[in-house]
């Protein structure tokens, strides 16, 4: 419930603690879960200190529990251990401290992070942050790799180690972080999102050498799995060995077996791409000098033909036809106007024969009335009758006698 407060009516302190203590202790009996990472027993107290803290963020919380408490886990339980712890808030209002007053503490044992894991795992599934889809492929040649792994690591040997083997002139940006306990998931996830926020980074490895499930646990944490999904740049999962599984390797754009497979898969062979290169080289030769050898079989098999060889050939052949069928044309020509002209003469002939002149100069006479018939019967004409004689050089005038 809200409080009326004024400049001229404030509250006291002690009035606003116990208000707080009030407000604390509506709360009761809750189950927290977190890691130990502070540990105090001293010897012949009869209360243990601890402090409880959140895997995924940086909270913590102080939790006390009387020895007896503590004593009965005591064997299975030590600072970075993740535990359930029954406890009811308290508040000290002297100092204005909170604290959990632990009843139970229970260890959270491997079988039940796995369980919790694989429900993560499918609720993760489901949302679509391992779809292969989203899955960012490599870049042949990275300039610039950012590496995320733990400080003088074996993890961080191996990478820079086989990345500069295969490829000298590579370059990296690593940031070194916690990688197993309380401050390894803020750590990896800054480090994350510092590396993808760089625009010279072409590809983000995380690494991290092999270890028990609890010591990979940070790698399977929903906050560092969700800002891996976030990323531009594409990350590689380089956690552990063969076996290890952690979440990481699922939303990763491409998951490594070790840190020394993830320098293998980011960074190509300078002698294999050499190889390559003369391999593919050789290759183009090769397929230059078959291109070349093939047209020149063309080229000589078109030179070969007798129409490139002597060009004139068909037109000579050609032009004999011509000259042959020129001829011929002319000769039929000419036998045609002969036999024409033979036939003309015949015929001129016969009709020369055939013409009243030629009879004329036969000496026969053509008798014409005058109206210019011909008399062809003495009947025709009578006595006394004007008749015109017409011969061969000429006409006169005849009269019809009895």
């Amino acid at each position: 419930m809200a409080v009326n407060t004024t400049p001229e009516a404030p509250l006291p302190v002690g009035e606003v603690s116990r208000l707080i203590g009030g407000w604390i202790e509506r709360l009761g009996a809750v189950w927290v879960e977190g890691q130990i990472t502070q540990l105090s027993r001293r010897p012949g107290a009869g209360v243990v200190f601890l402090t409880l803290r959140d895997p995924s963020y940086d909270i913590s919380v102080s939790v006390t529990c009387y020895r007896q408490v503590f004593d009965a886990v005591a064997d299975v339980v030590s600072e970075g251990a993740r535990v359930v712890v029954l406890a009811k808030p308290e508040w000290y209002a002297p100092r204005g401290q909170l604290s959990l007053r632990a009843a139970e503490i229970r260890p959270v044992g491997v079988g039940e992070l796995l369980a919790r894991l694989e429900q993560l795992k499918k609720a993760l599934a489901r949302e679509g942050l391992f779809a292969l889809e989203r899955k960012k492929p490599l870049p042949f040649l990275p300039q610039l790799i950012g590496l995320v792994c733990g400080r003088a690591s074996a993890a961080e040997r191996d990478v820079l180690e086989n990345a500069r083997h295969r490829w000298p002139a590579v370059r990296f940006e690593v940031r070194n972080v916690a990688v197993q306990g309380v401050h390894a998931v803020p750590q990896v996830v800054q480090a994350v999102k510092e590396l993808d926020a760089l625009g010279d980074v072409d590809v983000i490895i995380v690494a991290r050498g092999g270890g028990s499930v609890e010591d990979l646990l940070p790698f399977s944490d929903e906050q560092l799995i969700r800002t891996v999904a976030q990323c531009r740049t594409p990350v590689v999962s380089a956690i552990g060995h063969e076996p290890d599984n952690p979440l990481l390797d699922h939303v990763a754009d491409v998951r490594a077996s070790t840190p020394t497979d993830a320098a293998k898969k980011v960074v190509p062979d300078v002698g294999e791409e050499y190889e390559r290169v003369r391999l593919l080289r050789d290759r183009a030769r090769r397929c230059v000098a078959a291109l070349l050898d093939r047209e020149e079989r063309g080229l000589a098999h078109a030179l070969a033909r007798p129409s490139i060889q002597d060009p004139y050939r068909m037109i000579d052949v050609r032009a004999d036809q011509v000259a042959d069928l020129l001829d011929r044309a002319r000769r039929c020509l000419r036998h045609q106007l002969d036999r024409a002209d033979s036939e003309l003469s015949h015929t001129h002939a016969r009709v020369v024969a055939l013409s009243p002149a030629a009879t004329l100069k036969r000496g026969y006479a053509v008798l014409q009335k005058a109206d210019g018939h011909a008399v062809r019967d003495p009947g025709e004409v009578t006595a006394g009758e004007a008749l015109r004689a017409r011969v061969c050089e000429g006409e006169f005038s005849v009269r019809v006698d009895t």
